[in-house]
C-alpha cells in the first residue's frame, strides 16, 4: 500500500500524524494509497521551512525566478498522459476531462512567466521640486492553499506560479480525497532543484486547514470549495491578520432565449451540465427557458440519454462517477427533494449500474423539470449530473431570479440578439458572464472572478488579481540634496 508522504524543505518525510485514511478509486472503491490526516506539527514543520527558504528566495531576481517556472511547464507538458490518468483513478473524471485541466494549469505556468513586467511598480518624477515617489511591489513572504476534490491538476496552478514568481514561499494542502495527482506533481517540481522550502506539500484534513489559517509565518490563504467553508476560511483567515481568497460555492443559472440556435445550444449546455459529472464549480445547473421551450426541451432529453457513463479511461465514456459513496446519498436525496417540491422526473439517472463496476459511485444524466423556484433544490448546489429545467416568460423575469440567488460565480445566455446579449451582460449579478458560452471559464490573463456568495475576499485567482494579492505595495518618497551628495 502506498503510503503518501509530505514535502517539505525538499525533503519526502512522514507525517507527524498516526491517523491515515484512504484514498478511494471512485469508480471502482479500490483503495489505491493511503493520507495522513495530518496535525499541527506538519503545518509548523512546512512553515518553519517556507519561512526559512523566503529569505533567500525573496531575494532572488525575477528573471531568475520564471526560469524554474520554464522548466516546470517542460515537465507538466511531457507527464501530461501519466498526470490525467492519475486525475481520471482518484476524481473519477474522463481522462478527456483531466487532459483538458492540464491544459488550463500550464497556460497559468506560462501567464506567470511574465512576472517581471506583470510585476512592476510605478515612478513619478518631482512630485515637488528635487523629490521622486514611486511605488514598488514585493512578495509577502508564506503563503498557503488549500484545494478541492474536483480539479486536482489545475486549481493548485491558480495560485502555486504566480506566488513563488513573485517572490514567496509555497504550501500546498491538496484534497485528501484527490492526495496522489499532487503527489506525483511534487515530485517533478523535486527534479527542479528549487531553494530549500521554495515548495511544500502536507497533506491531511481540517487540523491542516486550521493549521494554516493560525500559524504566525503563514501571511496569505488562497481557497477554493463550498461556500460554508469559504466563509469560514474566510472568517477566521482574516481575524489572524492573513490575506485570504476564498472561492465558494455555486448555483450557476443559464438562460435559453427563442432565437437561440437549438442545436449547438443543447450540445454546450448538456457538455456543461454533466461534464466532470456536475461535480465543477462552473458547472451548469438550472436551465432556464424562456417562451417557447419544446423543442429545446426535447433536445436537452435526447442529448442527455445518450450521454455515456462509466469509467473515465474508457474512451466512449462521457461521464464518470461521482466522488463518494456520501456524494452519491447526496445527491440522490436531492433528486428526491425536487420531486417531493413538485419537479417532474424527465430522467432519472438513479441506480445506474454500470458493468464491471458495479460498486461505483455512479448517478446517470438526470432532468428535473418544472422545479419551484422558490423552493429548496434551486437555492441547493447539488454538485452532481443534475439539470434543473425550468421556464421562465420573458428574460426580465430571468434576470431578475438570477439575481435573487445568493450565489455569483456565473451567468450565461444563449441567444441571436446583440440586444438581449448586452443587456444580460450588464444586469446580471455574477462575476464570470458566458454569452454563448456554456462555462464560462476565465482564461490565466483574467481574474477567475466570483460574486456574492461565492467568494469571499477581494482579489481573486488567476491574471492581474493574482499580482496583487501575492504583493504588497511599497510606496517610497525621495529627496537628494546636492550638499548630501559625496563628491568623487
Amino acid at each position: 500500500m502506498n503510503i503518501l508522504q509530505n514535502y517539505i524543505n525538499g525533503q519526502w518525510v512522514n507525517s507527524i500524524s498516526e491517523e491515515y485514511w484512504d484514498v478511494v478509486n471512485p469508480a471502482s472503491q479500490e483503495v489505491m494509497a493511503k493520507v495522513p490526516a495530518g496535525s499541527a506539527a506538519d503545518v509548523d514543520a512546512a512553515a518553519s521551512s517556507a519561512s526559512e527558504g523566503f529569505k533567500e528566495w525573496k531575494r532572488m531576481p525575477a528573471g531568475k525566478r520564471i526560469q524554474y517556472l520554464f522548466r516546470l511547464k517542460q515537465l507538466l507538458e511531457d507527464n501530461m498522459t501519466e498526470l490525467s490518468k492519475s486525475i481520471t483513478l482518484e476524481s473519477g473524471k474522463t481522462f478527456a476531462e483531466a487532459k483538458a485541466e492540464w491544459v488550463r494549469a500550464i497556460e497559468n505556468v506560462e501567464n506567470a512567466c511574465g512576472i517581471p513586467a506583470l510585476m512592476q511598480g510605478d515612478f513619478s518624477e518631482d512630485i515637488a521640486t528635487g523629490i521622486d515617489e514611486y511605488m514598488i511591489r514585493q512578495p509577502l513572504g508564506v503563503c498557503a492553499c488549500i484545494t478541492p476534490f474536483n480539479f486536482p491538476g489545475m486549481i493548485p496552478f491558480w495560485f502555486l506560479p504566480y506566488a513563488i514568481a513573485c517572490g514567496n514561499t509555497f504550501i500546498i494542502k491538496p484534497s485528501e480525497k484527490v492526495p496522489i495527482t499532487m503527489t506525483k506533481v511534487m515530485e517533478l517540481i523535486h527534479q527542479l532543484n528549487l531553494p530549500a522550502g521554495v515548495i511544500n506539500m502536507v497533506h491531511g484534513g481540517k487540523a491542516i486547514v486550521d493549521g494554516f489559517l493560525e500559524h504566525p509565518d503563514i501571511k496569505a490563504i488562497s481557497f477554493v470549495g463550498s461556500s460554508n467553508i469559504a466563509r469560514y476560511v474566510y472568517g477566521k483567515g482574516a481575524a489572524n491578520g492573513k490575506r485570504v481568497q476564498a472561492q465558494g460555492g455555486a448555483k450557476n443559472p443559464v438562460i435559453i432565449l427563442p432565437d437561440a440556435d437549438i442545436d449547438m445550444t443543447s450540445q454546450i449546455v448538456v457538455d456543461s451540465v454533466y461534464g466532470c459529472a456536475g461535480q465543477r464549480c462552473l458547472a451548469a445547473s438550472t436551465i432556464i427557458t424562456v417562451g417557447e421551450h419544446k423543442n429545446v426541451t426535447e433536445s436537452l432529453v435526447e442529448l442527455s440519454r445518450k450521454r455515456v457513463t462509466g469509467f473515465g479511461l474508457d474512451e466512449q465514456v462521457a461521464m464518470g462517477p461521482v466522488i463518494t459513496p456520501a456524494s452519491k446519498a447526496r445527491v440522490s436525496s436531492l433528486i428526491d427533494k425536487g420531486v417531493a417540491e413538485g419537479g417532474r422526473l424527465l430522467i432519472d439517472g438513479r441506480n445506474a449500474k454500470i458493468s464491471g463496476y458495479e460498486k461505483g459511485n455512479f448517478i446517470q444524466p438526470t432532468i428535473l423539470e418544472n422545479v419551484p423556484l422558490n423552493g429548496e433544490l434551486a437555492g441547493t448546489e447539488i454538485f452532481g449530473p443534475v439539470m434543473s429545467l425550468v421556464h421562465i416568460n420573458t428574460i426580465e423575469d430571468a434576470i431578475a431570479y438570477i439575481n435573487g440567488n445568493k450565489y455569483g460565480n456565473m451567468a450565461c445566455v444563449f441567444t441571436s440578439s446583440g440586444l438581449h446579449a448586452r443587456k444580460f451582460r450588464n444586469e446580471a449579478d455574477a462575476g464570470n458572464i458566458g454569452i454563448n458560452i456554456g462555462v464560462a471559464a476565465p482564461v490565466a490573463q483574467f481574474p477567475f472572478s466570483g460574486w456574492k456568495e461565492s467568494f469571499f475576499g477581494d482579489l481573486h485567482g488567476q491574471g492581474k488579481h493574482a499580482i496583487e494579492f501575492f504583493t504588497q505595495t511599497k510606496v517610497v518618497i525621495e529627496r537628494w540634496l546636492k550638499e548630501w551628495t559625496r563628491k568623487f
